[in-house]
């Protein structure tokens, strides 16, 4: 009998970036002239985001973690020349240190203005700048059952991405404040469980049959089986400063799924958690970053979050090297000594108390290790 292939979880990751005037160090609305002058360059891989001072770009399909290295550095170099040309600059944060959301032009379309209309100053005031990565799923129903399982980790790899500790001028105390601007929407967080693709659909359809939403785009949860691509999206992380920490979580991402559908192929399947319990952890996180602590499930006690994310690394060390992700997910060590852009934001504030001297910080480290 023939072998089965073994499935190759192939990467999408999607960054979206602050557009700033790096004399100011305001946020700037200037989204439009990057689009211009990025069509022959970047072509469909930049698009606009709901506020104009935001832009998103997209590597095409990369079949392994050096090949999303490559394209997450081109693109960012590629947008990061553009912004130069319009005396501007990328900055890779999750919320800008001291712009107001009031003073950022909202972008025309159809898509947008619903958003607006639906949510109203919610939406308005989502002025926020996160990581998605999305991974090539075998089918549906898979991807259903990987969603459940994952859940659990989503803490873990959000709390070392945590890079938004302040919000309009304001030190907010959290790791990520992001976070709390997101979840104001609806359908955010841990999605519940679900017992097959079919009573996801069925949920999706009774959404859109009673007015709720009218696509599955608008399921905004931390992870979720994307409704045109047929990936699982990992969409918790706010996004981090440097290429390094956004290569290194997507691995993380890639390897949790992959040992988690070795464990599903063998009928071994984690242990799923219910929402209610993942949002501790999730909140925890968000507070905390890497420096607090988290609930152990199992051995019902707090732990520290250090200690869970040895854990995980230790849980997925079988699928590394299968992968090729070895060096890129060492990197957590570097994050755990250096701390995550949240730590890094608040040490140059704590030394200058300079807001503009952060702005100027999360610059420099976003173009760190591009060939410019």
């Amino acid at each position: 009998m023939p072998t089965r292939k073994k499935h190759q979880f192939t990467l999408g990751i999607e960054e979206e970036f602050q557009i700033v005037d790096p004399v100011s160090r305001e946020l700037k609305s200037h989204i439009e002239e990057i689009i211009e002058g990025g069509k022959m360059i970047l072509k469909e891989r930049v698009k606009p985001e709901m506020h104009q001072s935001v832009v998103e770009v997209g590597t095409d399909i990369c079949h392994t973690v050096a090949e999303a290295r490559k394209s997450v550095t081109g693109l960012r170099t590629d947008l990061a020349r553009l912004a130069m040309k319009t005396n501007l600059r990328i900055a890779a944060a999750g919320t800008h240190p001291f712009s107001h959301w009031i003073d950022q032009k909202i972008s025309p379309g159809e898509r947008y203005q619903g958003v607006i209309n639906d949510l109203q100053q919610v939406a308005r005031a989502n002025l926020i700048f996160g990581l998605h990565v999305h991974l090539g799923m075998p089918d549906r129903e898979t991807a259903i059952q990987l969603q459940n399982t994952a859940r659990y980790f989503l803490p873990h790899i959000f709390a070392l991405s945590t890079n938004s500790p302040f919000w309009v001028g304001r030190n907010t105390g959290y790791a990520s404040y992001r976070l709390q601007i997101f979840q104001r929407f609806p359908r955010t967080g841990i999605p519940d469980l679900f017992e097959s693709v079919e009573e996801f659909d069925n949920y999706v359809n009774l959404l859109v049959k009673t007015g709720c939403i009218d696509n599955a785009k608008k399921i905004w949860w931390d992870i979720r089986l994307h409704p045109l691509f047929g990936t699982l999206e990992f969409r918790m992380c706010d996004i981090p400063m440097r290429v390094d920490e956004t290569i290194c979580l997507a691995a993380i991402m890639q390897a949790v799924t992959a040992k988690l559908y070795q464990l599903h192929r063998q009928n071994m399947s984690f242990r799923t958690y219910r929402a209610r319990l993942i949002n501790e952890n999730r909140w925890r996180a968000a507070r905390y970053g890497i420096k607090g602590k988290m609930i152990d499930f199992g051995k019902q006690e707090e732990v520290e979050t250090r200690s869970l994310i040895a854990e995980l690394l230790e849980f997925i060390d079988d699928v590394v090297d299968e992968l090729g992700s070895r060096d890129e997910i060492n990197y957590v060590q570097t994050i755990l000594a250096q701390g995550t852009g949240a730590d890094r934001q608040i040490a140059v504030w704590e030394k200058t108390k300079d807001l503009k001297a952060v702005v100027d910080y999360i610059i420099s480290e976003t173009h760190h290790g591009l060939p410019l």
